[in-house]
């Protein structure tokens, strides 16, 4: 199938194929004598497979070591049980910051009276020395 009949059965858009295969993601698909990208339907199943994991928010960095574990048959389901644990403790700190980072933004806005009056808690609070965390 040509790129853009393997972007329509992945999800993934002929753009972001090629970049894949420009960063080695992917392999690079074989070419007709015309100079097509032709691939396979193992080349789609990849291509979904990198797609669901950008959708989970896995870094392409991540990502290769999926795809590697993926293609390997001999792999330790441990191995991608342990990276995708490390994975959710760091969503679990960013979660954490936004959710600090909400609640302080709260407060001021609860104290702001909102109205016609120039004084803004909201921008007083922003001029304040902040200590470095």
């Amino acid at each position: 199938m040509n790129i853009g009949q393997a972007a329509d059965a992945s999800g993934v858009t002929a753009k972001m194929i090629r970049y894949y295969e420009s960063i080695d993601l992917i392999t690079a698909a074989n070419r007709t004598d015309s100079g097509y990208r032709q691939y396979t339907t193992r080349d789609v199943q990849t291509l979904r497979f990198i797609k669901r994991s950008r959708d989970l928010g896995f870094s392409i960095e991540r990502i290769k070591t999926l795809l590697s574990l993926w293609q390997d048959r001999s792999r330790h389901s441990a191995d991608v049980k342990e990276l995708a644990q490390q994975y959710i403790a760091e969503l679990d700190e960013d979660i954490a910051k936004l959710q600090s980072i909400r609640d302080q933004l709260r407060h001021v806005a609860n104290n702001c009276h909102g109205d016609k009056h120039p004084e803004c808690p909201i921008l007083e609070e922003l001029a304040k020395p902040h200590a470095c965390t």
